[in-house]
């Protein structure tokens, strides 16, 4: 491989700081994340928020499904104090960017500042009982920041992420242009000659199902598509995803896996 993999941050530098919050992403990037990786929810009023899991209860103080809360129900909690770095700040004023419900508008307003090359990945999730509304919140909410159709100039790129090919299929409906990647636990036998669902130009598989089959991110290449892995923490995993050529590594850590990548660029053990 004639060049390293991007480096993004999974829910930002999320070993360092609590998910999908301001502070995790702000962390993410002056680390020097070149990219931001963020699942998204649709709340009961229609606001696309970031949080991975269907329940709240594991990264907030409140408890409940996102799809029956509104923003308003989500705003009243804390999504910082269940992380380790929330004790390092106990005695400190509350700390909104560590604390607060994070939309997706509010991420791409914090990148769109910062006024350098970011790529976001933008995971949605399902099943939900809002389907396709989703992808349509989503597109509305791309199309207002002018991130919909990509241009070559723009420092801000976006490209959607998912399990789920039918969400890719309502994107390449909706938003042509918006570029796609297929998530996978395992590898299909459908998909193990290195085809993607129609219109996604890459794949994501994980770390354990390259693990199971090194040789797919060759056959991938061989079709013309891109590898795009998670979640990559460990070393001895960041150099064996290297070794196979992958495309974009997506990590808890991104200062960690930057710094190996940069000392094994220079020659030296790493």
């Amino acid at each position: 491989m004639t060049s390293r993999p991007q480096v993004v941050a999974h829910r930002g530098a999320s070993e360092d700081e609590a998910e999908h919050t301001v502070a995790a992403y702000e962390r993410a990037l002056e680390d020097g994340a070149e990219g931001l990786e963020c699942d998204v929810r649709l709340t009961r009023d229609g606001v696309l928020v970031c949080v991975h899991d269907r329940r709240i209860n594991r990264t907030s103080s409140g408890r409940g499904v996102v799809s029956a809360l509104e923003l308003s129900d989500l705003a009243d909690l804390d999504f910082g104090a269940w992380h380790p770095s929330a004790t390092l700040a106990a005695d400190e004023a509350p700390d909104w960017d560590r604390s607060s419900v994070l939309t997706l508008d509010r991420l791409l307003e914090v990148v769109i500042e910062r006024d350098r090359r970011v790529d976001i990945a933008i995971e949605t999730k399902h099943p939900t009982r809002y389907a396709g509304l989703v992808e349509l919140t989503l597109v509305e909410v791309l199309t207002r920041r002018g991130l919909v159709t990509p241009r070559p100039d723009s420092p801000v790129q976006v490209r959607v992420m998912s399990f789920a090919s039918s969400s890719l299929r309502r994107l390449r409906s909706l938003a042509p242009n918006l570029p796609t990647v297929y998530l996978m636990n395992r590898l299909a036998l459908r998909h193990r000659d290195g085809t993607r669902p129609a219109g996604a130009y890459a794949a994501g598989p994980s770390l354990r199902a390259l693990q199971a089959t090194p040789t797919y991110v060759e056959r991938v290449h061989d079709a013309g598509g891109e590898v795009h892995v998670w979640t990559v923490d460990e070393p001895a995993d960041v150099d064996f995803v290297v070794g196979l050529g992958v495309d974009v590594v997506i990590t808890n850590r991104p200062r960690a896996v930057l710094q190996q990548l940069s000392v094994s660029a220079d020659g030296a053990p790493g």
